[in-house]
């Protein structure tokens, strides 16, 4: 659902909209466990449960990428590491996204780039859950970016935080989640404070 409490994935003459990219630290998506479906379609989307009491489908992120593998053979992939300064986001493109597979392979570390895709949970038998982001796009980006990246971050972080209690998202964050929200403005002031602007 969206903040106007309608689906966000509703149908307008036949097709489908696209989720929004929600912006999100990746000290706040590493947080994030609680992932469900909406919906019992094939298509129906899936969503992440963010820790600051809101869903996501989509996000969107810009930082530097420091290391890139290509990976297989037959299945061609790529992954890589993207850091923001909160934390690094795993970020992986392969044959089903062919678009961002080739932007990935023209980029080369260290460099800023700017990332939409879609985040997934991976629970391994032996450990904590694991979260990457399937790429939708990735592109070069510079320092100016990355930094209004930050500062909107920040924003719609602290967003969440003040607003998310008291609607559904927010009371189920609430219960799944044991973290204060005192933890994600620390977060938030942290990430701030390494901005050099």
């Amino acid at each position: 659902m969206m903040g106007n409490g309608r689906p966000a994935q509703a149908r307008r003459e036949g097709t489908f909209e696209r989720e929004p990219a929600r912006r999100v630290f990746a000290g706040e998506l590493r947080e994030s466990r609680v992932h469900f479906k909406e919906g019992q379609d094939e298509k129906s989307p899936t969503y992440i449960l963010l820790p600051t009491g809101e869903r996501c489908n989509r996000i969107f992120l810009v930082g530097t990428l420091t290391e890139k593998r290509k990976q297989g053979e037959q299945n061609l992939f790529y992954r890589a590491r993207v850091v923001d300064p909160t934390g690094t986001f795993f970020v992986m493109a392969g044959s089903y996204q062919p678009e961002a597979m080739q932007q990935m392979a023209r980029l080369e570390p260290p460099a800023f780039v700017s990332v939409v895709g879609k985040p997934s949970v991976y629970e391994p038998p032996d450990g904590a859950p694991l979260i990457s982001v399937r790429c939708e796009s990735i592109t070069l980006s510079d320092k100016d970016v990355r930094d209004h990246w930050v500062l909107d971050t920040a924003r719609a972080t602290l967003d969440r935080i003040d607003h998310s209690p008291g609607t559904p998202d927010g009371e189920r964050a609430r219960k799944e989640y044991a973290g204060e929200p005192a933890m994600f403005r620390r977060m938030v002031f942290d990430a701030l404070a390494q901005l050099k602007i």
